[in-house]
Order: structure tokens, then C-alpha cells, then sequence
């Protein structure tokens, strides 16, 4: 077998010998009707094996030699093979990487989606994503920034976000240049090697003439700063979109627990729908943190610092089903802190993510959660942008602090009880798919597309063409 797979490899470099300007067409006509050979009578499936053990470079060589082999090598399940075995640190996840391929290759806006799975040429798939450069992703939340390659399995560096996106107090273009010039130092590499795709926190919510003048501002300072820099491309959403992407969807609610707040965001077919409204709550997870450094004060509960409370937040807390039920059970559990022993939490654990249904137990005057989506959901029912209510019955989760435990069951619970049945029918919520990082994953989808960068990016010729193109934040 090996001496007949070395006469395909002769063949192969004979037929690249022999392409030149004085082929005959004859010789053409009789390489595009020849048989398999010597092969001719393996078994189809045992020659599938074999070129499945020859690999993904030597397999598109087979499919040079004629086109008998070309239709054997082509073949859309021996490419999905290959691209479940050699991608995986890229995505591992087979659904991403469908949905990516099948719902955001033609880049923003979206196109409608037809069935178009079976036709997906997976091998030309293959070869355009090993020329896909990769990209640098910057994931700038409001409290905490997560940046990394996207290539990798996950964010390289994590790091409190030292730049408030829209504060007008000091000049925007100085802060953002110090906030990316600092990135790409931490991260060792030249602004000028790589695209950038950019995770924007959702901000200046409405739909009015200022707010869009604010985002305009926004959008123009971002850009502007990155080409000075050097950064040959650049693809700048919004948080809210990409943790639907990551989420597999491309229209749905998106529930960010930011630092500061809480944006319940609209969006249909990948656009942040600003006319139906973007529900804002004034709580978020500084407010958690600083609710169960009240609560473990009042029960005497000695601690350093800050960020011990946050890192028991985020290991101890969970969110109750039903909180007046909760009350009466043994919810005791202990966590040791690094250099701080050992800490143990009872009511405390369930009562900080309570204030997201109950903010008044906080002291805070502001909807509960519950309350701002299904005022969001009646919006959007309202609105009547589709013939089918579907598309916003889907809730997902993003920020960290969305990944308390519970918080997605009881969200969908409270959402049943309170809309009517027309409604609620259908409702899901997901928990955030990548914990913390989600919108750092939605970000990874896009940069690892077969066509990136090209529909999803903008280059410095055509920023200063076009100015003012319409983006999906």
C-alpha cells in the first residue's frame, strides 16, 4: 500500500512538473477523466481511512493527481474530520464552529440563513483558515480587561480596566492611546503584526441624536487611535453581540452584569436593536461585591481586602430558586482565601445575588432583573420587527458576575410568572457559555472565521474613506 500511495505522490509532482503553457489539451482531458489506478480496487471506505491517515496537506495533494481522485478527496466528511482533529485548540467545539461558519463568514450585516450546512464547502474551509492570520484580541470590560491571541485556548492576561470608555473629563484620544499602547506591551508584540478584534462594553444606550453622536465620538477616537499605532485592521463590536455569538445566536436578549450596571440589550440578526430600547439597571457587580462586605460586617466576619469578598463572591455565592424557602435551610459552606485562611458563609452566600430580584435589599431603587427583561421582552413584542416572536425569547448571560449559580434557572422561572403565557412560551435563558471570558470567546469565533479578516474588519484606507460607516455597536 505505501508503494502505491509514493506512485500518487510521483504522479502528483509529475502533473505539477509538466502545468506549464505548452500542456496539451488533450493530456488535460485525459488526467480529468482518469480512474483511481492502482486504488481502483480498495474498498471506497478503506481508501477513506487511508487518506484520512495521510492527512490534510496530503490529501489536497491526492486531489491534483485527477478527477477521479478530486471527487474522492473532496468529499465533505473526510474535511469535517480533518477539521475536528487539527482545530480543536483553535475551537473545540464542533456547533461554534458551524454556527460560526454557517452565520457570520459574510461578516456584518448578517445574511438571512438558509439551510446552507450540507453545501458548506469544508475543504476550501480548511485551506482558508490555515491562512487565516489570527488575530489580537482585546476584550475591554469596564472593570476588568481579558487580551490574548486567538489562537489560543484562552485569554493570555487579565487585567483591571484602568480606562472608563466615554468619560469626557480628560482628553478620549490620550486615554485610549495609553490603554492599547499598554495592551500590546504587556502582550510583547508589535501593534503592526496583527489584526485587532475589539470588545466594546455597550454604552450610551439610547437611540437619541446625542447618543449616537456619543458612540460616533466613541468609534471615530477608537479607530483613529489604533491606525496610529499601526495596527493594520481592526473589528470593533460591542460586549452584547459577541456573547450571542458565543452563545450560538445571532438574535436573543443579552442579560451583561457589568461593573457598574446591569444592560438587558435587545438584538436582532447580530444588531443592537436601540429603537426597542436598552433596559439599564444601576446595579451591577461592584454593588454584589460591596452587598456581602456589608452583610459579612454585620456578622463579624474579618477580612483585608476587597478582593478576598470578590474572590468568595465568585466561589462561595449562588443565587436561590426561592429565597424565602432559602432562608430557613443549613447553607453553610467555607472557602480558603490565599493568604487569608479559611472563611466560612451561610445566608450571606445566597442573600448577595438576591439584590439582582430585590435591589431594595441593597438600599438601591432600581427594577429587579426579572422586571427590566420582561419590560424588555414587552418591547420587543410590541415592536412587531418579525413575524415571529422567537427570536427574542432567548436570554443569555454575560460577566462574571452572570455566573453565579442559579442566576439562569431563576431568571427563567421569574420570567414565567410574570408575562403572560403568549409571551413566555418558549422562554430560555443561558448561562454565560464561557464563564467570565464569553465575550472574549464571541470575539475568538469571529477572528478564526475561514474569510477573516475581510468582512469583519475595517483598514486604515477604508476609515479614512468612509468615516462614518455604520457599525453594529
Amino acid at each position: 500500500m505505501t508503494t502505491l500511495i509514493r506512485k500518487v505522490w510521483e504522479s502528483v509532482s509529475s502533473r505539477k512538473g509538466s502545468n506549464t503553457e505548452t500542456t496539451s489539451s488533450s493530456s488535460l482531458a485525459t488526467s480529468s477523466t482518469a480512474c483511481l489506478g492502482a486504488f481502483d480496487r480498495v474498498p471506497t471506505d478503506l481508501l477513506m481511512q487511508i487518506v484520512r491517515l495521510v492527512g490534510p496537506k496530503e490529501a489536497a495533494k491526492l486531489s491534483a493527481v485527477c478527477k477521479a481522485w478530486r471527487c474522492l478527496v473532496s468529499d465533505n466528511e473526510l474535511w469535517i474530520f480533518f477539521l475536528q482533529n487539527q482545530k480543536k485548540q483553535e475551537e473545540p467545539h464542533w456547533d461554534s464552529f458551524l454556527f460560526s461558519e454557517t452565520h457570520l463568514r459574510s461578516g456584518y450585516p448578517l445574511q438571512p440563513f438558509w439551510s446552507q450546512m450540507p453545501q458548506l464547502p469544508f475543504m476550501a474551509i480548511y485551506g482558508q483558515r490555515e491562512q487565516v492570520p489570527g488575530s489580537v484580541i482585546i476584550d475591554g470590560g469596564s472593570g476588568y480587561c481579558k487580551f490574548g491571541w486567538s489562537k489560543y485556548a484562552c485569554p493570555s492576561a487579565r487585567s483591571a480596566t484602568f480606562l472608563e470608555f466615554g468619560n469626557v473629563e480628560s482628553p478620549m484620544y490620550s486615554r485610549l492611546r495609553h490603554f492599547f499602547v499598554t495592551i500590546y506591551s504587556r502582550m510583547q508584540v508589535k501593534p503592526s503584526s496583527q489584526p485587532v478584534v475589539l470588545s466594546i462594553p455597550i454604552c450610551h444606550y439610547d437611540d437619541t441624536e446625542s447618543a449616537k453622536a456619543s458612540r460616533r465620538q466613541l468609534k471615530e477616537a477608537i479607530y483613529k487611535v489604533l491606525f496610529d499605532i499601526n495596527v493594520p485592521a481592526v473589528c470593533a463590536i460591542n460586549q452584547a453581540t459577541l456573547a450571542l455569538y458565543a452563545a450560538r445566536r445571532t438574535s436573543g436578549i443579552v442579560v451583561n452584569i457589568g461593573f457598574q450596571v446591569t444592560s438587558i440589550v435587545p438584538i436582532l440578526n447580530g444588531k443592537v436593536m436601540r429603537k426597542v430600547g436598552v433596559e439599564v439597571m444601576g446595579l451591577g457587580a461592584l454593588k454584589l461585591t460591596g452587598f456581602l462586605r456589608e452583610l459579612m460586617q454585620q456578622n463579624n466576619i474579618g477580612f483585608e481586602s476587597l478582593y478576598t469578598v470578590r474572590t468568595l463572591k465568585e466561589n462561595l455565592c449562588y443565587v436561590a430558586a426561592d429565597y424565602e424557602a432559602e432562608l430557613s435551610k443549613n447553607t453553610q459552606a467555607s472557602f480558603e482565601a490565599t493568604g487569608e485562611g479559611w472563611f466560612t458563609l451561610s445566608k450571606e452566600r445566597f442573600q448577595t445575588g438576591e439584590i439582582l430580584f430585590q435591589p431594595q435589599l441593597a438600599g438601591v431603587r432600581t427594577m429587579g432583573l426579572h422586571q427590566a427583561v420582561a419590560l424588555c421582552m414587552d418591547h420587543c413584542h410590541s415592536a412587531e420587527l418579525t413575524d415571529d416572536d422567537a427570536w427574542f425569547k432567548t436570554v443569555v448571560l454575560s460577566g462574571g458576575s452572570a455566573c453565579l449559580p442559579g442566576l439562569a434557572g431563576r431568571l427563567e422561572k421569574e420570567l414565567h410568572g410574570l408575562l403572560p403565557p403568549s409571551v413566555s412560551k418558549g422562554i430560555t435563558v443561558i448561562p454565560p457559555p464561557y464563564g467570565a471570558d464569553t465575550a472574549w470567546f464571541g470575539a475568538k469565533l469571529i477572528s478564526n472565521l475561514s474569510t477573516f479578516p475581510g468582512p469583519w474588519c475595517m483598514t486604515r484606507k477604508q476609515f479614512r474613506q468612509k468615516p462614518k460607516v455604520k457599525l453594529m455597536w
